[in-house]
């Protein structure tokens, strides 16, 4: 039997077990039968955050942000082209903090724009304030080779 990945479907929530010798770029999920990965960031409510951090081997990084933010608008195309370049090795989700509150506090963000990395259900990086493209992608980088390391 073939190793999988357990990978949470961005447009229906279905958690999809993908073959690891299987290219993910071209995965489509079995249920709704759209692309896995599109290279740009899912918009997710609580109940999909939990669903993508629970339930994907791939870590997750997040952006956590507001309508109002300047900063958090100044970001997103630069999240936008990380999630290109990092796609599909990670899953990359935004969370508006307005419309996830009681997670926000959960989650102990006081600031925004805040990056959440996530792997196996745990944050293993967290940065506050806003970055370019290059930055987040070498931060995330980073974040995972020392969640490896330790």
């Amino acid at each position: 039997m073939s190793a999988t990945h357990q990978i949470v479907c961005g447009h229906c929530g279905r958690t999809n077990r993908l073959p690891a010798e299987r290219a993910p770029q071209a995965a489509r999920c079995g249920a709704c039968h759209q692309p896995m990965f599109t290279g740009h960031p899912i918009e997710v409510d609580e109940d999909a955050f939990g669903r993508h951090v629970a339930n994907s081997d791939i870590p997750v990084l997040v952006d956590v942000w507001a309508p109002w933010c300047g900063p958090c608008r100044a970001m997103a195309p630069m999240f936008e082209r990380a999630a290109r370049e990092l796609e599909p090795r990670v899953r990359v989700l935004k969370l508006n903090s307005d419309n996830a509150q009681a997670l926000s506090s959960r989650l102990n963000i006081s600031g925004i724009p805040t990056l959440l990395l996530m792997r196996g259900g745990r944050e293993i990086a967290r940065h506050a304030g806003a970055m370019d493209a290059r930055s987040i992608v070498a931060w995330t980088e980073a974040g995972l080779a020392n969640s490896q390391i330790h």
